[in-house]
């Protein structure tokens, strides 16, 4: 037997600890189940901020941390891509490296530049880097230059992708002032690189359906949100998933289950949009799952950003409906759903849910 499978199900249980850490949801207790064979496919999408920032820990990883990524991601069974090879087999409907992974940080800070760039360029991964303009243009202590910028890009291990300008809560405001915004950007882009990158990354990783729209019909190639899950040829291009790593929740054992995500395919998922102005608070979640996933009786789903445990009811054979006791707070909320698979793999669906505040 493998390392690999030996640490199987330790991973296991590891995953459960780990579930009730991010959602609060104490109530974890399950058993393996046979979910069937899943075909290699799928990627992982990691998403990091800063780097050695150790008194700001919800967006940072402190570089032992990261140093355990980069070296698991070498020594491991994994196959880094670049992303925009991953969007492209996305886009095409190829298959992917069974265990195929993506690194990639928002915003911009001087510690991308000065610790997380020099450790990746030495081990050979690629990264994509989104930015937001305003922020380097400011000239904030704490942010990368334009002449960062370009080094990196001529050093060709790096792509740069879209974040938009001021880094707002993109659902709380309108398409004009959205549309301002990514234009703001584009063109600061344009003018010191000379391209506008065709990745985008909602800030926060909150978008609602009339954000997808937009970024669609602005030619954007792909975009991503900040929760969790596998990446899989047909999902929906405007709201792939990334795992989020910090100080927090970036030990190597929380690095390797999300590595090890295999997709969890759905559809006709309720409600359509994640931004909860009018409609239900609690939100009621549910979707249909495609493909052969077996043992779905032992299916667990758990919330964070509300209080009280989270009730999985099945319609038929496919439909799970998702109901939780209480609403979510005002700002955004999350709802996970797994399923481990026969090789100790876990199944993963994620859904992020951005709150409107009250009016008046």
């Amino acid at each position: 037997m493998s390392f690999r499978e030996k640490m199987a199900g330790v991973r296991a249980g590891m995953f459960f600890l780990l579930g009730v850490l991010l959602c609060g949801f104490g109530d974890l207790a399950a058993t393996a189940s046979e979910t069937g064979q899943t075909a290699p496919g799928s990627a992982t999408i990691f998403i990091y901020h800063r780097f050695g920032e150790d008194d700001i820990p919800r967006t940072n990883t402190t570089i032992k941390q990261f140093e355990a990524h980069l070296a698991e991601i070498r020594a491991g069974d994994y196959t880094p891509m670049a992303l925009p090879d991953i969007v492209a087999a996305l886009e095409k409907g190829m298959p992917l490296p069974d265990r195929a992974v993506a690194i990639t940080i928002d915003d911009g800070y001087l510690s991308v530049y000065r610790e997380a760039w020099p450790r990746l360029r030495d081990a050979a991964i690629p990264f994509t880097l989104f930015l937001s303009t305003d922020s380097i243009d400011a000239e904030y202590k704490s942010f990368m230059r334009w002449e960062h910028v370009r080094e990196m890009v001529a050093a060709g291990n790096v792509t740069i992708g879209h974040h938009g300008a001021a880094h707002q809560h993109m659902p709380h405001y309108s398409d004009a002032r959205n549309l301002a915004d990514i234009r703001r950007a584009s063109l600061r882009f344009k003018e010191e690189l000379g391209f506008v990158p065709d990745l985008f990354a909602y800030p926060y990783g909150e978008y609602s359906m009339a954000n997808r729209k937009q970024i669609a019909e602005l030619g954007f190639r792909a975009a991503f949100g900040q929760h969790s899950g596998a990446v899989y040829p047909g999902m929906p291009l405007f709201e792939l998933p990334r795992f989020p790593m910090n100080q927090r929740f970036g030990d190597i054992d929380r690095f390797q289950l999300a590595a090890d995500a295999l997709p969890f395919p759905v559809t006709d998922v309720t409600p359509s949009d994640t931004y909860i102005v009018t409609d239900p608070n609690p939100p009621r979640f549910g979707f249909t799952v495609a493909g052969e996933l077996r043992g779905l009786d032992r299916l667990n789903c758990f919330a964070s950003g509300h209080e009280g445990p989270v009730k999985v009811e099945f319609l038929g054979d496919k439909r799970v409906e998702v109901r939780m006791r209480s609403p979510f707070a005002p700002g955004r909320g999350r709802i996970n759903c797994t399923l481990l698979d026969r090789s100790g793999r876990w199944h993963w669906l994620g859904r992020q849910f951005v709150i409107a505040p009250p009016r008046g």
